[in-house]
């Protein structure tokens, strides 16, 4: 096998052999009992599978082996999210073609890119029979699977953005909380002490959770928390830092949805960064061109030299460059394969799928927190003349 073809294959039947999980019983066989209360199933305005058949694309099955596992992708929606889902389905093909070893039928169906037909089909995986769900990208379809219960729900590694996660909801992408709260630890361990968060939009308290606990590592401290709105351009949550917090040794700007520019204007009005203060931004950020008022910003963000073996290959297979969400598809499905592989069709444990060590793939090293968080080793960039450069490489555990 390939070395790059190992990478995570390898990491995850280590660290399933050196857990010696001792497992207890299967996953639910169709009962709707076993897996979720039933009473918190139903909906109000989710379609039924006569209102959607005509528009799905058909369902698909890859492999044929006793490992049944479910994929939720917006294959047939319509611009980006579409695209989004086929590269995803790509990229789920390769990693079976890489990795599977006849262990997995991963079976994909068709969200459509509609939130009330992605929870209905979320439901539907989890009650007959899968013992993961990949998926789902919608986010409220994700919000809502993690409020579900019951006592052999198996896990979901869900994909939408900007999700929180849920116990036993894994969420898979890179958020912005654990962005911040890296780069805020990368400020922390050259020894600052005081930190601002300025957060826009509705997350700030996820965001401020992680980034206080991140700083508590390092003996610093979150002196304040301030909300903003990009309506106001940021001036009035930068004077009211100022009011509250006497010479900070950093900033930390969680921008959102929104562009960051606004805020950063009103911070450089008030000369930050400067010689004392630093900024740290998130990956958010790069969302959007790389701006001359990010200059001097801190960021850590997924290192994209870990996509190289899979990105060539991906690129061969089907002719077209490899974007994070084809990395993050890869993962989901080499994380399932080697876990089978290591464990069992019964391995998809809580000891296993939250072991601290974690699993290393093609968007680095990562693990799963009890509460449905993913956390990331990431590299730590500076912004020099309109590009990242590396200040310190992925650390190699947690």
């Amino acid at each position: 096998m390939e070395a790059g073809r190992q990478v995570l294959w390898l990491r995850t039947r280590a660290i399933a052999f050196a857990l010696a999980v001792t497992l207890s019983g299967c996953q639910s066989k169709g009962s709707v009992s076993e897996a979720l209360d039933p009473a918190a199933i139903a909906a109000p305005g989710v379609q039924n599978d006569a209102a959607v058949a005509g528009r799905a694309q058909a369902t698909q099955s890859i492999g044929s082996g006793s490992t049944k596992i479910t994929m939720l992708l917006p294959l047939s929606a319509p611009g980006a999210t579409g695209e989004t889902g086929r590269k995803m389905l790509d990229a789920a093909k390769l990693a079976m073609a890489d990795l599977d070893n006849g262990l997995l039928t991963l079976t994909v169906e068709d969200t459509q890119g509609d939130s009330a037909h992605a929870s209905e089909l979320s439901i539907k995986a989890i009650t007959t029979g899968a013992k993961v769900v990949i998926g789902p990208t919608e986010l409220p379809a994700a919000q809502r699977i993690a409020k579900l219960s019951g006592p052999k729900r198996p896990p979901v590694l869900a994909l939408a953005n900007n999700f929180a996660g849920g116990p036993g909801v894994y969420a898979v992408r890179l958020s912005e909380a654990d962005s911040a709260a890296a780069g805020a630890a990368g400020i922390a361990a050259k020894g600052s002490k005081k930190f601002v968060l300025l957060v826009a939009g509705s997350n700030g308290s996820a965001v401020e959770k992680r980034v206080a606990n991140s700083l508590s590592i390092y003996g610093a401290t979150l002196a304040v928390t301030i909300p903003y709105s990009a309506g106001d351009g940021g001036t009035k949550a930068v004077t009211d830092m100022n009011s509250l917090v006497d010479a900070p040794d950093a900033v930390i700007v969680a921008s959102g949805d929104d562009s960051p520019l606004q805020i950063l204007a009103a911070l450089k009005s008030k000369g930050i960064p400067g010689r004392t203060i630093a900024v740290v931004g998130t990956n958010r950020w790069l969302e959007r061109p790389i701006e001359p008022l990010f200059e001097g910003a801190y960021i850590a963000t997924l290192d994209p030299r870990e996509t190289g073996p899979i990105a060539d290959r991906f690129k061969t297979t089907y002719n077209y460059q490899p974007d994070v969400n084809v990395a993050y598809a890869y993962d989901m499905v080499a994380l399932t394969a080697g876990i089978a592989s290591a464990v069992g069709p019964d391995g998809f444990s809580k000891q296993v799928l939250e072991n601290p060590s974690g699993f290393r793939g093609s968007t680095g090293l990562f693990r799963f927190r009890a509460d449905g968080s993913s956390q990331r080793s990431m590299p730590f960039y500076r912004v020099e003349k309109g590009a990242l450069k590396l200040v310190a490489k992925s650390t190699s555990g947690f």
